[in-house]
Formats: C-alpha cells, sequence, structure tokens
C-alpha cells in the first residue's frame, strides 16, 4: 500500500475511533489495529473496482444489409456462450419513412447507419471473440485488436434520436406535376409543383386563388398527385 492510502486509512480509522462518543480508553491498539484491517480492506476493494473494466458502447461494421441479422446471430452467441455479463445490448438504429404513390401509402423501416450495428459490451479478449467472429460482422470501428469506444454523448443521441423519430414520408414527385391538395387550408384546390424539398417532405406549389396564382408550400401528406 501507498504511503498516501496508509495515511488515508489511518485517518478514517481515527474518525470512526472519534465517533459516537468513543471515549479514548476504548481506544485499545487492538481496537484500533482491528479498524485499520477493516479500513485497508475496503480500500482495497475500492481501488480494485475502480480499475475494473466498465462496460462501453461499441461500433461494428457488417456486410450492408445484414445489420438485423447480425443482431438476431450475436443475441443468440451471447446466450448460448453465457456472455450476457459481458455484452448487453445490441441497437441497430432505424427510422420509419412512409412512401406514397397513387394515393397508397406504404411503411418501411429505414436504417440510420447503414452497415453499422451498436453494442453495448465490456471489452475483452473473450468479448471482442463472440462478437468480432459473429456471422455478418467484417469489423470493429478502430484498429484490428483495439476497437475504440463511442463517446457516450453520441451515442445518447442516437439513442434519443431512434427512440423520438419523426417518420420521414416520400413522395414520388418532381417540378412541373399537377397535384390535388387533400387537407389544410387549401384542400381541393389544384396546384402546379414548381419546387421539392426530400429532405423536409415538403414541396411548394402555385395554386390559382381568387384568378390570381399563389405560391403555398405543403406538407407532402397534404397532396394527392394527379
Amino acid at each position: 500500500m501507498t504511503k498516501e492510502n496508509q495515511e488515508i486509512v489511518e485517518h478514517l480509522a481515527d474518525m470512526e475511533l472519534g465517533q459516537e462518543g468513543i471515549v479514548s480508553e476504548n481506544n485499545t491498539p487492538s481496537k484500533k489495529e482491528e479498524i485499520l484491517n477493516e479500513k485497508e480492506t475496503e480500500l482495497k476493494e475500492s481501488v480494485k473496482d475502480s480499475k475494473a473494466p466498465k462496460k462501453r458502447w461499441y461500433i461494428v461494421h457488417t456486410y450492408s444489409g445484414h445489420e438485423n441479422k447480425v443482431k438476431v446471430n450475436l443475441e443468440k452467441r451471447i446466450e448460448y456462450m453465457n456472455m450476457a455479463d459481458k455484452i448487453f445490448r445490441i441497437e441497430v438504429p432505424q427510422k420509419t419513412v412512409t412512401k406514397m404513390k397513387d394515393g397508397k401509402k406504404t411503411d418501411r423501416e429505414e436504417k440510420i447507419f447503414p452497415g453499422y450495428v451498436l453494442v453495448e459490451m465490456i471489452m475483452d479478449d473473450d468479448s471482442w471473440y463472440v462478437v468480432r467472429h459473429t456471422a455478418g460482422v467484417t469489423k470493429f470501428v478502430g484498429s484490428a485488436k483495439k476497437p475504440i469506444p463511442a463517446k457516450d454523448s453520441e451515442i445518447k443521441k442516437i439513442i434519443h434520436k431512434t427512440q423520438n423519430q419523426v417518420t420521414k414520408v416520400e413522395l414520388d414527385v418532381k417540378a412541373g406535376d399537377k397535384v390535388r391538395i387533400i387537407s389544410g387550408p387549401f384542400s381541393e384546390f389544384i396546384g402546379d409543383i414548381t419546387e421539392v424539398y426530400p429532405d423536409k417532405s415538403k414541396l411548394r406549389a402555385m395554386v390559382s386563388i381568387f384568378g390570381r396564382e399563389t405560391p403555398v408550400e405543403l406538407e407532402y401528406k397534404q397532396i394527392q398527385k394527379i
């Protein structure tokens, strides 16, 4: 034990002897030795815990389109290889995309980070082996034998984004197409699309209102292609 730690142990022991009105005559050498041993053990356990490997999030690269398969395969390997105490969560961040075509709406799940899977784990040789040799996994992000853990702040943003996702709508339209407005203040009007903003699921169209061409901004869900 270092001199600094020994001083800490003795200080803690003296504090305990002085608590709750323990009188000086009871503070025998044997009593102090007992408390010293107890505090020394506690300090060693504390230091041991502080040096214990901690679970972190790691990013795993997979074959394209195999993200969900990797998640299922890894969950199975964790179970039959008894690695639940080292590998905890596997996430494939996704978002819902709604596509509208010919007036029909279909939903599909789209990967936020195609080709990548997030794994929360305690990294050591055994856990590395289980993940790295799961079917569909090509590598960890980082060097071959020293994966780099992701920043907690980045993972929190990704998980939050997945849990509080805004549904993206896709619509097969372009400038020059004619559409019917089906909701909102311009419902039942006909418009000619002038601009499309697919990243915002919005568009701009010219609508004849009282004989005057007026530009209006509309969401995809508000229109129907004619």
